[in-house]
């Protein structure tokens, strides 16, 4: 017996294949008994995320531990993240809204990068204590050093205002990407911004494979992407324009960006620029908390 999965094949091929063997049949016969042997039509989901790591509901309770001491002394605790990047232009952008009857927005058939005005990168800061938050939204590179200045420019428009005696700051992130717990750059542009701030900023990162349980992607980005549903991005004004529209019946306010500045791809970071930073790794698993102190006499 041949190893070959007829359920791989599309009735009209089971049908011209029969044929061919001598055993003429219809497509509709062949699709009723399909159906009885319990086949259907199915497409791909996606539902693995692999093995859990040991220690991932251990640094759960550690990430939920420390934002409620943080919390408790009124201090900041922030969630951080970037959201999907967003090609600008009159692009289809998924979802629905209604309109009149024949006034739906014209935009181009084909996405090719040749017809965009950019990619719009939106580097977003929550609040958990406020429920606000800010976005940073990019022009260039999605780089650490972009990371770290999204958070600077939350701290400047927000942090020093609402938290003013403020001597700490806890940053809950990701494990990869620009803000990953192995990235050196994320680090490194830390420690500028702490040196700058004189503000303890302690860090803990979410375990891999776990960005859904992120407080920024349910609280802040799922609202944008709500807010925008079915509107054409077609300029980075809109982009910044629509996220700072985005509001919720519980209280939510956001507030959007733009920043033109150029982050370069990279950037290395010397085992000698590591060794002079001021990072205190804690007891409960330090590759993911860590404090990075100001350095004195600078």
């Amino acid at each position: 017996m041949s190893p070959l999965k007829w359920s791989s094949k599309s009735t009209y091929q089971i049908q011209q294949y029969l044929a061919s063997q001598g055993h003429p049949t219809s497509e509709d016969t062949i699709q009723r008994r399909l159906r009885k042997m319990d086949y259907s039509l199915q497409a791909n989901r996606k539902d693995k995320e692999g093995r859990s790591h040991v220690d991932r509901d251990r640094q759960f309770r550690y990430l939920n531990e420390t934002a409620k001491q943080f919390l408790a002394r009124g201090e900041p605790v922030i969630s951080v993240d970037t959201k999907k990047k967003e090609r600008v232009g009159n692009f289809k952008n998924p979802g629905q809204k209604w309109r009149k009857k024949g006034q739906a927005p014209q935009v181009n058939i084909h996405d090719f990068p040749s017809l965009a005005k950019g990619t719009a990168i939106p580097y977003g800061a929550y609040d958990v204590q406020r429920n606000e938050g800010m976005v940073n939204v990019g022009m260039t590179h999605d780089t650490a050093e972009f990371a770290v200045e999204s958070i600077r420019r939350w701290w400047r428009q927000f942090g020093v205002r609402h938290y003013p005696r403020a001597e700490r700051l806890f940053i809950c992130a990701d494990s990869g990407g620009s803000n990953g717990n192995r990235n050196r750059a994320w680090k490194y542009y830390l420690q500028e911004f702490t040196d700058e701030t004189e503000l303890e900023i302690v860090v803990g990162h979410y375990p891999p494979g776990t960005r859904k349980w992120n407080k920024i992607e349910h609280r802040m980005f799922s609202f944008i992407s709500m807010n925008w549903k079915g509107e054409p991005l077609i300029s980075f004004e809109t982009v910044v324009n629509m996220i700072s529209a985005t509001k919720t019946s519980k209280g939510l306010r956001v507030k959007a960006i733009l920043d033109k500045g150029r982050y370069e791809t990279g950037v290395k970071i010397t085992d000698q620029q590591m060794k002079e930073l001021n990072l205190l790794p804690h007891e409960q698993n330090p590759e993911w908390n860590y404090s990075i102190l100001p350095r004195t006499g600078r």
